[in-house]
């Protein structure tokens, strides 16, 4: 084997077998795809190798890799256990990144007993590669002993407990497997106290108990933060919600260690430190500060609050008490919700200061930020310095920003003519015609939605066509969700990823139109151009107050009309929550087949009525489409406007499998979906592996139908 082969061939193990620091999903089927796609790219190297054109193998790697390629053109497929026949045909085609099977007969050989040689082969090379990783020692294990979740009250119940010397499955921790397999590194949770470098990890499959080889993490400690009790070091059900830690006030991570008496958690991080008795911090205060261990409800100066989830200095003569989270608290800071730079204050001037952020009121004698131009703009402490409002810059000393300069959207050829960035091949003209008839093919390439009413530009020389309002969206702004600068992208024609690509406010797929991405390296954060230009105070029909985005970093309201929890306007006067998918809905659209405007109706109607599209009964007491003049017709709201921010010729990809978005051509006769066997309603159909779906619903459940996830199918079938 060549040098560069087996290069080659080291780069693609030694990637799989790191451990990876970010895995979207905590799943255990997360470390198995990355398996196989090594699997999958090895063999296809090994296999396109000659043999006879290769020197003798002068090291164990090229030993077993030698070894690999004599074994499969010796393999007889005839007398070999037919799930290893079905996995090395599958390897001799070569193409499959996307074969659905390919993951079920791997899974299969792997339990096939006794082990073929082939696996053996393949496991030894992951060892071999595993001991030349000279970072593999300085790793600690983490072995937790129990699994915990936050109960309703607030405080953590033990779950799961592990039992000295007996493998104990539970809910979230499966103690014990046989499979070796299951313990290498692709099947680890990995941590890191700081920089970039792996420090900890826990293997998912058996905590522990198989890898004597590394250091173990103390699973029990005394700490000085509390000293009355040991900690045990525990787990975080992968299901259950989480709360801060009371060292860092941060939320505690998967992994920490807690004291089941006095519900008292620490990030295993923070227990790596002691606690320091006594600080100077000038700036908040001229004497020195001393720690106070006792867990006691004071009122912090800093920040007005009077929580005991994190640990307190004080100065007794002075009355002066200040988490030790508040030390921290930048003295110039400039966010999202607010056009100036914001200042911490101490105290608040007289008067009947409110937060803006929050929208509730401020206790004039404890610290917050006011802003520096002399508005009447004011915060909490903790609300102003929110990971969701605050990009987390102390800007104290720091030169006032000179605002870039924002490019227009379009350039102005004439009168009516415009040049707009994301079309510039050709020139657009405006339509001022409000007396046209509606052409529900006609849609904004922007929202991606018909061209109901009002203005729009249309291309001199193609199709193209925007709202006269999503024209002129600014290419840069800041939104109160989020503390980046966002860029208007105008149009994406790549394969969009049905799990990452999606709105971040709306959780609905993105890039099918236009939609603001953010600057920074890094952020996936995303914004429809509808949700991106709705923002508070929002005057809403659904209801009578105005709204305010008041969530915290994180929150999930259950919104109050369609019932799913997301991030919502929130009203400051009741329990009233709407989010962002149900806020963006047109409140008037048009149909086709009625000459008047039908407006969303939310639930006061009542009778019985039927959809005019779908021909299914529509519930009156909830929301839907309805003309309002004599002609009655009601339309449920997805058989209005179909799969929102889906364009026709886009393409987006779910569990490896292509879907293709395309026009539904045969509306009048109505195509069937292949999954739900009903009639295909809306304007568009999705095609995947030859079948023709009415919606996205529906194209997921046919992939895991088909692939036997019956389990998944099961839990949308019955919550989706």
């Amino acid at each position: 084997m060549d040098s560069k082969t087996e290069s080659k061939l080291l780069s693609l193990t030694s990637q799989i077998m790191s451990p990876a620091k970010q895995i979207r999903f905590d799943l255990d089927w997360v470390g198995e795809k990355r398996m196989n796609s090594f699997i999958t790219k090895v063999m296809s190297l090994v296999s396109s190798m000659d043999l006879d054109l290769q020197p003798k193998p002068e090291s164990e790697f090229m030993s077993l890799t030698t070894q690999i390629i004599s074994l499969l053109r010796s393999m007889d497929s005839d007398s070999m256990p037919k799930p290893l026949s079905n996995l090395i045909s599958l390897l001799s085609q070569g193409n499959f990144d996307h074969n659905t099977d390919f993951r079920l007969f791997f899974r299969q050989t792997m339990a096939l007993e006794p082990e073929p040689i082939f696996m053996s082969l393949i496991y030894q090379i992951f060892s071999l590669v595993i001991s030349m990783n000279t970072k593999r020692d300085k790793l600690i294990s983490l072995c937790p002993q129990a699994c915990v979740v936050l109960g309703n009250n607030g405080n953590f119940e033990v779950i799961v407990k592990k039992q000295e010397g007996q493998a104990h499955k539970g809910k979230a921790i499966p103690w014990s497997r046989d499979s070796k397999w299951e313990c290498l590194p692709f099947n680890w949770k990995t941590y890191w106290s700081s920089g970039d470098d792996v420090t900890h990890f826990r293997c998912r499959n058996c905590d522990g108990d198989n890898h004597k080889e590394y250091e173990k993490a103390p699973v029990e400690i005394k700490h000085s933060l509390h000293r009355k009790h040991s900690l045990q070091l525990v787990l975080l059900d992968e299901s259950s919600y989480t709360r801060v830690c009371y060292c860092c006030d941060e939320d505690l991570k998967r992994m920490f260690y807690y004291c089941r008496t006095c519900d008292f958690g620490l990030n295993f991080v923070c227990a790596k430190k002691e606690a320091i008795l006594y600080i100077d911090q000038p700036k908040w205060h001229e004497h020195t500060l001393a720690l106070f261990l006792r867990k006691t409800s004071l009122t912090c100066n800093a920040c007005g609050l009077s929580h005991s989830s994190c640990p307190l200095y004080m100065c007794p003569p002075c009355d002066f008490v200040i988490h030790k989270s508040c030390i921290s608290l930048p003295r110039l800071i400039r966010i999202s919700r607010h056009f100036h730079r914001i200042a911490y204050t101490p105290s608040f001037d007289e008067g009947d200061w409110s937060c803006s952020v929050c929208r509730k009121k401020i206790d004039n004698d404890y610290g917050g930020y006011v802003c520096t131009k002399g508005c009447s703009y004011a915060a909490h402490s903790k609300c102003a310095t929110q990971s969701n409002v605050w990009d987390g810059i102390e800007l104290e000393g720091e030169p006032e920003d000179i605002e870039e300069e924002v490019l227009p959207p379009f350039l102005e050829i004439s009168d009516g003519i415009i040049q707009h960035f994301s079309h510039q091949q050709h020139h657009m003209k405006l339509d001022e015609n409000t007396g046209r008839d509606y052409d529900e093919n006609k849609e904004c390439e922007a929202c991606i939605r018909p061209i109901y009413f009002g203005n729009y530009y249309s291309c001199l020389e193609c199709g193209f066509i925007l709202h006269e309002e999503c024209a002129n969206l600014s290419r840069k702004i800041h939104h109160p969700i989020h503390p980046h600068l966002l860029n208007l992208i105008g149009g994406f024609d790549g394969v969009i990823n049905y799990y990452n690509d999606k709105c971040s406010a709306c959780i609905g797929l993105c890039k099918g139109g236009f939609f603001y991405d953010c600057g920074k390296q890094g952020c996936k954060f995303m914004l429809h151009v509808q949700c991106a230009t709705t923002s508070e105070p929002l005057v809403h029909e659904s209801h009578r107050h105005p709204l305010f985005l008041t969530s915290k970093p994180g929150e999930k309201i259950r919104c109050s009309v369609c019932k799913d929890s997301e991030e919502t306007f929130n009203c400051i006067e009741c329990d009233f929550a709407l989010c962002f998918y149900c806020a963006i809905l047109p409140q008037k659209v048009r149909y086709k087949h009625d000459k008047h405007t039908l407006t969303l109706s939310y639930g006061k109607e009542t009778g019985t009525s039927w959809c005019e599209v779908c021909e299914a009964k529509i519930n009156l007491k909830g929301r839907f489409y309805m003309c309002n003049e004599y002609c009655c017709v009601t339309l449920h709201i997805k058989c209005t406007l179909g799969d929102l921010h889906m364009r026709p010729g886009s393409t987006w990809i779910t569990f490896g499998n292509k879907v293709d978005v395309l026009h539904n051509s045969n509306r009048m006769s109505r195509s069937i979906c292949s999954y739900c066997v009903k009639h295909c309603p809306y304007k568009i159909v999705y095609m995947c592996s030859g079948l023709i779906l009415c919606s996205q619903g529906c194209v997921v459940r046919s992939i895991l139908q088909k692939r036997g996830r019956y389990r998944e199918l099961e839990f949308l079938s019955r919550y989706a």
